[in-house]
């Protein structure tokens, strides 16, 4: 329940060397690789130094990452045409080490691979072109009634034509235009639509050239049928076949497709195969290499060392280890280790910010807290069960790591918190078996027994979760006083923490009646404390912000636990209501259906909003007190994958 003690790693050994020891790092998961650098103060010798030492380049790098994208992309393809009948519940499938790095099975993913891809994109390719010959039947329907070949040209005698003229414009206007030009022009309507009329304008070459003027007033404008060959009718019957055509190659494409579905687990061991390949490859690019030997950099556990100590010893190498600075503190990686009670709440810890190096791990200092707080706020057994259930079950079937495994983690915490919370306060989705009771035997004054309820000991309530955060305010004052006094801050630590102490316990004291004395002692040690460390005039304002700072801080930190009582009340009195109105029919079943949907709405929201104001008294009121943030965490050279679980 710390964190993780490091030691900087600086490790030389020979290039013919490098990818075994890289891929013995990968297998054991214990070094972070750094970028190497080179103090020298020489700046000769800087200069030499950039001459010999060379990072290798990113083809490799580059090459593995295009892998895992062509994988990954053949994957979506697969999950659109031949989905697999996933179960939420099961758990990844294990793969040894020996068969992930497979060459054979490998190259024969990349194979199918290829295929699936390579079938995508004639897909994508046939869209296009349906796309393509769909626009240009629409653009033949208008002239479909037109027998004249649409490549048809105008000879040294006779214009043709064809164009559009606006709806609006009716056929007898543009014939009577046209005969006030002349005589020699023929203008047909070929077909009409809500917009346009398509026509075809034949005209004597004496008159063509006033005809198509007297037409363009009217809103003529010539239409783009030039580059087709044959009737309207011709045109539209070959793309007809050819839409067609397109249609049977896209059906065979998809039967394909959807037969390759058993090549998903070679393609996502592919997948995993080039994720760690990438991952590698970004380690080898952080090295300095000369022609004989490479320089590697990095952060390993304290712990693991030994071991890693014992494994490198079969190379040709040299290895030395430090305890890092102080200095170096903000650079050093933060690996925390807890137990099965405290590990659930790194998920809050990542949320907000992991601890910095050498400061305090504040999971087993913060999970009683939020998991009582949890429960309080919850405080319902039926929703404490549903908690526990679904978090256990998802940990037993699906056995989740990382994120979603604190998550399962911390539902069953915090669901074994609320159940207990529910059977002090008897409640079970509200009073839904009282209401039932009463369903089922009017007369029935059936309860859960109860120590206290939200509707009747509201104030009692409200007192006990202010007395709550009281006790964690104080504790986070105790934790900070234990950190100035191990970093030799003797003095902050009696001028802050412990005066503040004495008030409390004077004020406490004088409200029982038993004495002033420690009140005063504790009002003198608030003056006197900005007069000793503050300087000239600040002296006089130090006592006066430290008052205000202080008072209101205190007073508004012990107010924000009025959430715990706020949210108990809330979820209480929605639960009830909800099981009120499905109780006025009369009918069991009705009443059932209504308490289970008005029920689950309130779970969803009190899952969510129990957690959000939990996880805010611990950033803010506690974590204000003591912690210290901006840890960066701790990412070593791994097998790290996303489809299977690696036997080691």
């Amino acid at each position: 329940m710390a964190i993780v003690k490091m030691k900087h790693l600086r490790l030389v050994a020979m290039a013919e060397d490098r990818e075994r020891i890289l891929r013995l790092l990968q297998h054991m998961g214990c070094v972070e690789v750094d970028e190497v650098t080179l103090e020298a103060s020489d700046e000769g010798l800087q200069e030499q130094l950039k001459d010999k030492l060379k990072r290798l380049d990113s083809h490799e790098l580059s090459q593995a990452r295009e892998e895992q994208t062509q994988a990954e992309r053949a994957l979506g393809v697969l999950k659109r045409t031949a989905p697999a009948k996933g179960n939420f519940l099961a758990p990844k499938p294990e793969v040894g080490e020996k068969e992930l790095f497979q060459e054979e099975t490998a190259k024969t993913a990349r194979a199918q691979v290829e295929e699936i891809n390579r079938l995508d994109a004639r897909l994508s390719a046939i869209h296009g072109e349906e796309g393509k010959l769909a626009a240009q039947r629409t653009a033949l329907a208008p002239w479909m009634e037109l027998d004249l070949p649409l490549e048809t040209a105008s000879t040294p005698q006779v214009t043709i034509q064809l164009g559009t003229l606006p709806a609006a414009v009716s056929l007898e206007q543009a014939l009577e235009a046209l005969g006030a030009v002349g005589d020699l022009a023929q203008l047909t309507q070929v077909s009409a639509d809500p917009d346009w009329r398509y026509c075809l304008f034949v005209c004597h070459n004496t008159q063509a050239q006033q005809g198509l003027d007297a037409l363009k007033e009217l809103g003529w404008s010539r239409a783009n049928v030039r580059e087709w060959t044959g009737t309207a009718a011709e045109n539209d019957k070959r793309i007809a076949q050819e839409l067609s055509q397109l249609a049977d190659e896209r059906t065979e494409i998809l039967k394909k497709l959807s037969e390759m579905g058993d090549a998903r687990p070679a393609v996502q061991q592919l997948s995993d195969l080039a994720q760690v390949n990438a991952r590698r490859e970004e380690s080898r690019e952080r090295l300095l290499n000369t022609s004989k030997t490479f320089l590697l950099e990095g952060w390993v556990p304290a712990e693991s060392w030994p071991q890693l100590e014992q494994a490198l010893s079969g190379y040709i190498c040299a290895c030395e280890v430090s305890d890092p600075a102080q200095e170096d503190y903000p650079n050093v990686p933060v690996k925390l280790k807890n137990n099965p009670f405290t590990k659930p709440l790194n998920m809050v810890t990542e949320m907000y910010s992991l601890p910095a190096y050498g400061s305090l791990d504040p999971n087993p200092l913060m999970a009683p807290f939020f998991i009582l707080f949890y429960g309080i706020m919850m405080a319902d057994m039926g929703y404490g069960l549903l908690m526990f259930l679904i978090g256990a079950l998802v940990l037993w079937k699906k056995k989740p790591t990382g994120t979603m495994g604190h998550l399962c983690g911390l539902l069953v915490l915090c669901g074994i918190s609320t159940f207990i919370m529910g059977a002090i306060t008897g409640g079970f989705f509200g009073d839904f078996l009282t209401q039932l009771a009463k369903l089922i035997n009017p007369n029935s004054t059936f309860a859960l027994p109860a120590l206290f309820t939200p509707l009747e000991d509201t104030m009692m309530i409200l007192v006990g979760a202010m007395c709550l955060g009281f006790v964690q305010i104080l504790t986070g004052m105790a934790i900070s006083f234990y950190k100035k006094l191990r970093d030799g801050q003797v003095m902050d630590a009696i001028w802050e923490e412990v005066t503040w102490w004495v008030v409390f316990a004077g004020a406490s004291l004088a409200i029982l009646g038993v004495t002033n004395l420690v009140l005063i002692v504790g009002g003198v040690m608030v003056v006197a404390g900005p007069v000793i460390t503050g300087t000239g005039f600040g002296k006089i304002t130090g006592i006066f912000g430290s008052l205000y700072n202080h008072i209101t801080g205190y007073f508004g930190d012990i107010l924000s636990y009025s959430r715990l009582m706020a949210l108990m009340l809330a979820g209480s009195v929605i639960a009830q209501v909800f099981n009120t109105l499905g109780a006025i029919p009369g009918n069991i079943v009705i009443f059932i259906l209504i308490s289970f949907v008005g029920n689950a709405l309130n779970f969803a929201l009190n899952l969510l909003g129990c957690y959000v104001h939990d996880l805010r008294l611990q950033c803010l009121e506690y974590f204000g007190k003591f912690y210290q943030d901006g840890g960066k965490p701790f990412r070593p050279l791994d097998l790290n994958t996303k489809y299977y679980n690696i036997v080691k």
